[in-house]
């Protein structure tokens, strides 16, 4: 009964049994195999477009490598200031771009305000060569607070990017989570709303550990191959992280996955929403719940085997629940029964 994180999950059935497959007789190292080679196609399908596709073993591989095209040492990174390149990648970002610095912008349920957004820029000195460079937008999607980025939101920053030369990465560790919640093509949650590079997250959403980092605008892939060689995530049997790629892209499992982990979060909260000493958080739009619970019923589900996170500090009253492709019914139910409890 495990609401702690989505990394806690199973790796999907279908894909362990594509690294069955996968495991079998030899095959070129470094990318020059099969699977890696049917994953481009796979994944310029999927996006409607020629994109430029690269595996990697981790989110914050995807994420610091990615940033890394497309900033320079002296340049800024726009992103809320609870975003995960911000807080949770122990600094990758500004090791692999050399030294780029932060500038972060609050909003409300973990997203940049567009006009927020703006004033930062302006406020950022470009041009003051005593003063980093504004040089690309980060934003999650989903977002640190479970909430996703709508389309006509994504627009309105890509917007402020163009006009300030600046380009735009997106975190997309739980990407699948947004798609699904948002209904719509996997091209008009990116590329068509103005997004540059994308980290395309798995291992959350069933994968046992694969990461891709994909350019809609190919001309900053030109480096990359030394990028990622350099930050140690050529591997030299990338078969199996392409054969789990494209495993999960197979039969929509990456959707239908995140389908039942934004049901069951749903699920959650509804019951949740019902309990009269419960407080919602932030609004529930993917596979997170953040809930507010009184500390005796905190104590009560811990004892019953229940594990989560204390949002932020070790005494926090807030939760965050999140739930994944494997969570079952019942265990939301029984989280929702014990949280009940008078």
């Amino acid at each position: 009964m495990n609401f702690a994180s989505d990394n806690a999950s199973r790796t999907a059935p279908e894909i362990l049994a594509a690294l069955q497959t996968a495991n079998t007789g030899p095959a070129m190292p470094y990318g020059a195999d099969g699977w890696t080679e049917r994953l481009t196609a796979r994944f310029c399908a999927l996006f409607e477009a020629e994109v430029a596709v690269f595996p990697v073993a981790t989110g914050t591989a995807a994420n610091a490598l990615a940033l890394s095209a497309l900033v320079p040492p002296f340049g800024a990174i726009l992103a809320h200031p609870h975003a995960h390149i911000v807080e949770d990648e122990c600094g990758a970002p500004e090791f692999f771009t050399g030294g780029a610095k932060f500038l972060t912008v609050d909003g409300a349920d973990g997203k940049m305000p567009p006009a927020g957004l703006e004033a930062t820029i302006g406020d950022a000195g470009i041009g003051f060569v005593h003063h980093v460079q504004p040089a690309s937008i980060g934003i999650s999607q989903t977002t640190e607070a479970g909430t996703v980025y709508a389309l006509d939101e994504i627009r309105a920053i890509s917007v402020i990017a163009r006009k300030h030369g600046l380009r735009l990465h997106m975190d997309g560790a739980r990407f699948a989570n947004a798609v699904a919640a948002l209904g719509c093509s996997p091209a008009d949650a990116t590329w068509r709303a103005g997004v540059d590079v994308l980290s395309f997250g798995a291992t959350k959403n069933g994968a046992l550990g694969a990461e891709a980092v994909i350019f809609f605008d190919r001309g900053f892939a030109r480096d990359f191959p030394y990028r990622r060689k350099r930050g140690g995530h050529l591997l030299s049997k990338q078969r199996f992280v392409s054969a789990q790629l494209l495993a999960y892209l197979n039969d929509d499992l990456w959707l239908r996955n995140a389908r039942h982990a934004n049901a069951m979060a749903r699920r959650l909260a509804d019951g949740l929403a019902k309990a009269p000493s419960a407080r919602l958080v932030h609004p529930v739009q993917s596979n997170m719940v953040f809930v507010e619970l009184p500390e005796n019923a905190i104590v009560r589900l811990l004892d019953r085997g229940f594990r989560f996170y204390r949002w932020r500090t070790d005494t926090s009253t807030t939760l965050r629940l999140v739930t994944a492709f494997d969570t079952e019914a019942s265990d939301v139910d029984a989280f929702i029964a014990v949280a009940s409890l008078a």
